[in-house]
């Protein structure tokens, strides 16, 4: 097992590596005492050969979604081990893998990520004569590129505020010269940061014959850059990432470009002083995760053209000359949730039955939202009504399907609804309704015999059985098998009662099996609606935002100013 151990660990050296084994996530030698002094479990030892040892730190396989934001908060890569194979079905090692490698840009887990925040992932390519970049959200699908010059993309490093940037081996006094050391960083190799190799990885994501559609096909630099972080999720091993729609140029004209000083200068984000307040916590009154990280970004990138700042204006006023209007956005906005981040859940395949069902709920809400909006006397307002998709066929479906309040888990069972398979509802009634079942064939042989003392039981011998007292014996049907002779009776078994067994022994077993395959079914036709449910979220948060303006407004008294 340790040979197994060693030659994962030399794929991803660099990493800390949860090892699985049995019910434990394990960690060996050095990344032992690197997670028990950041996780403050105990470290120990384990043998490794003959009368050797290794040091070891450990933890429960169910207390992942604990440790390991932890390990990524201290700035670590993690590269998770799991055991491939059912323990039980092999005599032999068990078969493990790496199965994912989490680092602080790569992560969709709810406990390593902040609601109200993005969680960039950049990558940057040292071209000529310009410098480019590109950002990923990997928990959104929002994917974004640019080129400049490096005080540019300075500008650019520090207003996204990336958890880690990607970028070629051999050139970080060149990166730290221009950006500094704070950021974390990881080297590519140099054939990543190539014309061929972005544009073949981008092409074939995409699937397009070019890159004109995205309105990027001019930015080289930052078309390398942006293949660079595919690959790199290659490299992770995520690779389900339907959820990466579109790669969008960002448009510096559109905006005023501040640079780290001026953004700590006037506080924009965080202020200088202990205790004190910043901008965005003042005007911040938004109700959705999309709608917090969204108003985060205007902050970072003011409009400076007239025509888009009043229509954002247009609609702050709107909201304070209808109150009922404002009223039903805020009450809806209420049961929307983080509609972005479970909808990119549905592309990695790891959303859970809970998080269907608050999609369901969430795009309930919207239809009330949408209908409003178009009904508003309000150009703006107009746009994002027809923007919204209700995505009715979807909705309808997980309401039919799935049960209000699931477990957590799909491996919990109690998702799907009764009515939606007939296999499941009889696979149902046989595990939970056995004892009745039972009752009833007893009280019908019981009747159909004349023996008033027949009972059933069950032993591990020869399972279900029916057990006839030996006054009665001479009323058994012949068709009864006889199993077992004892002093006072005998017990015989049934045709019926060999299928019934069969049934109800592996019954739950199949319920799990069933259960799981009609879920990952409704998942595989969510995924169809993520382009849709992406455009509802973007639509959603700028509403959050617009609405935030016109609370914090009515709170401090604030009046339009005058945009010329």
């Amino acid at each position: 097992m340790m040979k197994q151990f060693l030659d994962l660990k030399a794929k991803h050296p660099d990493a800390v590596m949860l090892f699985r084994c049995g019910d434990f996530y394990e960690t060996y030698s050095t990344d032992a005492v690197i997670a028990s002094d950041i996780l403050g479990i105990t470290l120990t030892k384990r043998a490794n050969g003959k009368g050797k040892t290794i040091e070891m730190a450990g933890f429960p396989h169910h207390a992942l979604d604990t440790y390991l934001p932890k390990l990524i908060r201290a700035g670590k890569r993690v590269a998770i081990c799991d055991q491939l194979e059912d323990p039980k079905t092999t005599k032999k090692l068990v078969k493990r893998g790496i199965t994912e490698l989490v680092t602080p840009g790569v992560s969709i887990n709810d406990n390593i990520l902040n609601y109200k925040e993005n969680n960039f992932l950049a990558a940057v390519h040292f071209g000529k004569p310009s410098c480019g970049v590109a950002f990923l959200d990997i928990s959104t699908g929002e994917f974004l590129t640019a080129e400049g010059p490096f005080d540019y993309i300075d500008k650019l490093l520090n207003n996204f505020g990336p958890k880690e940037i990607l970028f070629e081996r051999g050139k970080r006094p060149m990166f730290e010269g221009n950006f500094g050391s704070r950021f974390f960083t990881f080297e590519l190799d140099d054939w990543v940061f190539t014309d061929t190799a972005a544009r073949e990885k981008l092409l074939k994501h995409f699937e397009t014959k070019n890159l004109k559609g995205f309105g990027v096909e001019h930015l080289k630099n930052g078309i390398i850059a942006a293949g660079a972080i595919l690959q790199y999720l290659e490299m992770t091993q995520h690779t389900q990432i339907g959820h990466i729609t579109s790669l969008a140029r960002i448009e510096e004209d559109k905006y005023v470009r501040l640079d780290k000083f001026t953004v700590r200068s006037l506080e924009l984000i965080s202020s200088m002083n202990d205790g004190g307040s910043s901008l965005l916590h003042v005007i911040d009154k938004t109700i959705s995760p999309m709608g917090a990280r969204l108003l985060k970004r205007w902050l970072v990138f003011p409009l400076k053209d007239e025509k888009p700042i009043n229509d954002r204006l247009n609609v702050v006023e709107y909201f304070f000359r209808q109150p009922e209007f404002k009223e039903l956005v805020e009450e809806q906005l209420h049961l929307v949730g983080d509609l972005e981040r479970i909808i990119s859940k549905v592309a990695v395949g790891r959303v859970s039955p809970r998080e269907v069902v608050q999609l369901k709920i969430a795009l309930q809400a919207i239809e009330p939202i949408k209908k409003a909006c178009l009904e508003a006397d309000n150009a703006s307002l107009n746009s994002i009504g027809e923007q919204l998709n209700l995505c009715l066929s979807i909705r309808s479906r997980i309401d039919k399907e799935i049960n209000n309040d699931p477990p957590l888990l799909i491996n919990k069972g109690g998702v799907v609804k009764e009515g939606v398979d007939p296999q499941l509802d009889e696979l149902r009634k046989i595990a939970y309704s056995g004892k009745d079942y039972l009752l009833q064939i007893q009280q019908r042989e019981s009747e159909l015999t004349g023996i008033p003392s027949l009972k059933i039981a069950f032993n591990s011998v020869f399972g279900y059985y029916i057990e006839v007292r030996n006054i009665h014996k001479d009323k058994v049907p012949q068709e009864w098998i006889r199993k077992q002779t004892l002093v006072n009776a005998e017990r015989y078994i049934t045709q019926e009662l060999k299928e019934y067994e069969e049934k109800i022994l592996g019954a739950e077993d199949k319920i799990l099996v069933l259960e799981t395959k009609l879920y990952n079914e409704l998942v595989l036709a969510l995924a169809e609606f993520i382009p849709a449910i992406q455009i509802n979220a973007n639509q959603i948060a700028r509403l959050d935002c617009l609405l935030s303006f016109a609370n914090v407004a009515k709170m401090n008294n604030y009046i339009r100013p005058v945009i010329e």
